[in-house]
């Protein structure tokens, strides 16, 4: 009754219209006071010291949050079937209850958010109960953004922090060549030499000043098996906004299969990269391998060529038919060019004749090994 009553003394600031709860003046819910919301709130007065629930409730139509000063919620309820709709950051000091529809921001306005604030949570996210736009987390305890796009929950997480930096994530159900509300798109041929592919589903936008880890969440529409068959071959992959590109971002740690399950970059700069996605190593299917050699020096296939091989630490071995070794590297850099470095006999010649070979690549650091024939003709 506390809160009520400390409500009432201020109803002579307050203004009601027919779709509005709009405050202009100074507005606080006390502990274990509650308020709840079935028209909209205009906020162009101070709402930023509560301690109580604020809820949100409509069955039938819409509600908005406006107006020009950002309120803070202690705990917040959403149960609006059409959903809440931010025109303006509005910031969760302890929790948020997902209970009916989703939290709506502008997706073409990374600066207005759900502004999750240092050890507040939330509760009953899902498919159909998210924040379908950005949301932000302010602290530094490890974080999962419960955002999501077209009825997909597709979270973005953040380990432990130090320093209480801020991030922000929003999802895009989306092909990263053809974005929606960004004025550049993300060719997804234009990459380093290490990424072979690029998805084509979604992607994540994730800012922040501070270096971070950051952990991103699939499921079978993501067509992860469409970029990998192991998932050590899979990465992730951000847009460089220096040079570009798409950039390999690393996988230090992955969970599940290639229909659900997690993977976990290096650290970064969010601010670096304009969005993030999933992408795959050069040689994910497979190292590339080009059998046939001529090594006659009329630049044409002089060299043994295994495309994507410089990109790791690797050892390579040929043998002749008879399994004895002709040929071994460290590091090999696709120079082979039919000389055998082995005290074998070819006449007089280190050079070795015409005929049928076989190698074995190893990769220590990806535990990956490839075994295969090649071809010599002059």
């Amino acid at each position: 009754m506390r809160a009520i009553k400390y409500i009432a003394l201020l109803l002579f600031q307050i203004g009601f219209a027919q779709q509005a709860f709009h405050n202009f003046g100074n507005v606080q819910i006390h502990d274990e006071g509650q308020i709840g919301f079935h028209i909209d709130l205009e906020n162009d007065g101070t709402f930023n010291e509560n301690l109580g629930l604020a809820g949100f409730y409509n069955e039938d139509n819409p509600l908005t949050i406006s107006g020009t000063e950002i309120p803070r919620f202690y705990d917040m309820d959403v149960a609006v079937d059409n959903n809440l709709f931010l025109e303006i950051s509005t910031e969760v000091s302890n929790g948020l209850n997902y209970i009916i529809g989703d939290v709506i921001t502008p997706r073409n306005n990374p600066n207005i958010s759900l502004d999750y604030l240092s050890n507040a949570f939330f509760v009953s996210e899902d498919d159909l109960r998210l924040t379908d736009g950005y949301a932000s987390f302010t602290g530094n305890d490890a974080f999962s953004f419960p955002i999501g796009d077209d009825n997909k929950l597709r979270p973005l997480q953040t380990p432990f922090q130090s320093g209480n930096p801020k991030f922000s994530a929003a999802y895009f159900n989306e092909d990263p060549n053809f974005p929606s509300t960004f004025t550049t798109s993300f060719d997804t041929n234009n990459s380093e030499g290490i990424i072979n592919t690029i998805n084509l589903e979604e992607f994540w936008d994730f800012n922040g000043t501070e270096e971070t880890q950051v952990t991103l969440t699939w499921n079978s529409d993501s067509d992860i098996n469409v970029l990998v068959d192991d998932l050590l071959n899979l990465r992730v992959v951000g847009w460089s906004i220096a040079e570009n590109q798409w950039k390999d971002l690393g996988n230090v740690d992955f969970t599940g299969n290639v229909n659900t399950g997690t993977v976990t970059s290096t650290s970064f700069v969010p601010n670096d990269y304009e969005i993030l996605t999933f992408g795959s190593l050069i040689g994910s299917d497979g190292i590339i391998v080009y059998n046939g050699i001529s090594p006659n020096g009329d630049g044409k296939n002089d060299v043994f060529v295994i495309e994507g091989v410089e990109l790791f630490r690797n050892t390579l071995k040929i043998y002749n038919r008879w399994g004895r070794t002709v040929y071994d590297v460290e590091n090999y850099k696709n120079d082979w060019n039919g000389i055998t470095n082995k005290k074998v006999l070819v006449g007089n010649s280190k050079k070795l004749p015409v005929g049928t070979y076989f190698y074995v690549l190893n990769l220590p650091e990806e535990n990956k090994e490839y075994a295969g024939w090649l071809y010599i003709n002059y």
